[in-house]
């Protein structure tokens, strides 16, 4: 009867961004279903960005070959792509992780917002395709609401520190008057959505792109931005005074013989901002008079400096998750119970309405007061006796006494509906 709840994942911590991708589901609600016929598990959510690609799922024998040959048949890869960055959990492990993952601990940005809102939409996605059930859906219902509470009354996520934002500032403290340059952004994922995010919050003007148009313009239309074709683009560097790379590629997408003809007809003064992980900027183009470049990890050392605040409220949160994870360890043993607790009481209350009726037809009784009161009564007789061993059953359960969930199971006759 025991469900354990499993996280089987690939992240930034292990993996560059340009290996991500390939682990990534293009279609997650079907990835989800799939996972439930071929991997042995009951319920499915999948978290997926630009820095991980999460599973969480229910099972009462789960099998890890099982997901990764699930996940490599949905994604194409050979199952040996999973040796050295697949992390599983499960249980109170997993639910530590979740916590971390909604207070912003886990993030590449400790205390960053956006992934609170990505942890909304999969597990919204999960119940529209009927993956996640009650199991899944309590323990994510709570995980976003001690997360929400977590980040108003530590202030973890206060400030507005992100890749994306300190990559604008950067630009702002660099080139006098953004509003009167020409303003490129490359790419359309998680980091080029805080650049977007960032100069459409300050009011700036902005050109976007990426590898096909259509991305581009179904991001410009949610986050602003004016679309522009990536040949244009590539032959048209010469055109801006701040570029921002946020994409992912194998090579230099910004090289320095591109960027040396470009500056051949252009007056001094680019700033690029490279925030790709690897990076798509060559560093030889800093050597390109006229043109200042900044490559991630210089922002994010400044990143770094802005976050000292939040790191010291990272003792703060961690001591905040440990107390909450053995509430949540408790109410999802009790979980557990709950199919044979309702089982009982279903059983019961059948019994007592049959012989309710019997009771009532020997009487003769048709005075519906009086029918109501006796009807009452009898309720209240079954629930008298049901509800204390059943509360220890639960209180049991809770308490991980899986045994004598097993002897109610054999004393109530249950048997567990698939």
């Amino acid at each position: 009867m025991k469900q354990n709840i499993i996280n089987a994942r690939v992240t930034f911590r292990k993996s560059p961004i340009h290996v991500l991708e390939k682990f990534a589901f293009k279609d997650m609600p079907n990835a989800c279903l799939t996972f439930k016929k071929n991997s042995s598990v009951s319920e499915c959510v999948i978290i997926q960005t630009c820095n991980r690609i999460e599973l969480f799922a229910t099972s009462d024998n789960h099998n890890v070959d099982e997901i990764k040959r699930t996940w490599a048949s949905l994604t194409g890869l050979e199952e040996n792509a999973f040796r050295d960055t697949l992390e599983v959990c499960e249980n109170k492990d997993a639910y530590e992780h979740l916590l971390k993952l909604t207070s912003g601990l886990e993030s590449l940005v400790v205390g960053e917002e956006q992934i609170l809102g990505q942890i909304k939409e999969s597990i919204s996605a999960a119940r529209k395709a009927n993956a996640s059930g009650k199991r899944l859906n309590k323990l994510f219902e709570r995980s976003i609401r001690i997360g929400t509470r977590i980040r108003n009354s530590t202030g973890i996520g206060s400030g507005g520190i992100s890749l994306g934002s300190m990559a604008v500032k950067l630009a702002e403290e660099n080139v006098d008057d953004i509003k009167s340059k020409h303003v490129l952004l490359i790419g359309t994922g998680e980091a080029a959505t805080l650049v977007a995010k960032s100069l459409k919050k300050r009011g700036y003007a902005f050109d976007v792109t990426s590898r096909t148009l259509e991305r581009s313009v179904g991001f410009s239309q949610t986050l602003g931005g004016k679309p522009i074709k990536f040949e244009d683009v590539l032959s048209g560097f010469n055109n801006y005074e701040i570029i921002f790379v946020a994409t992912t590629a194998p090579y230099f997408l910004v090289s320095f013989d591109r960027m040396k003809d470009s500056m051949k007809n252009k007056k001094p003064g680019m700033m690029i901002l490279d925030l790709s992980n690897p990076r798509t900027v060559d560093e030889k183009v800093a050597t390109i008079p006229g043109i200042k470049l900044m490559n991630i990890d210089q922002i994010a050392e400044m990143v770094d400096k802005n976050m000292k605040k939040r790191r010291e409220k990272v003792s703060t949160v961690e001591n905040i998750i440990s107390e909450e994870v053995p509430i949540i360890e408790a109410t999802m043993k009790r979980l557990d119970a709950e199919p044979l607790v309702k089982d009982v009481f279903t059983n019961a209350d059948s019994m007592r309405i049959k012989e309710l009726q019997k009771a009532l037809q020997m009487l003769g009784e048709t005075d519906e007061k009086r029918i109501k009161i006796i009807d009452e009564l009898t309720k209240a007789v079954v629930e008298s006796i049901v509800s204390t061993p059943m509360n220890n059953l639960r209180k049991a359960s809770e308490q991980g006494n899986p045994e004598l969930l097993e002897i109610a199971s054999k004393l109530f006759n249950y048997k567990k509906k698939e």
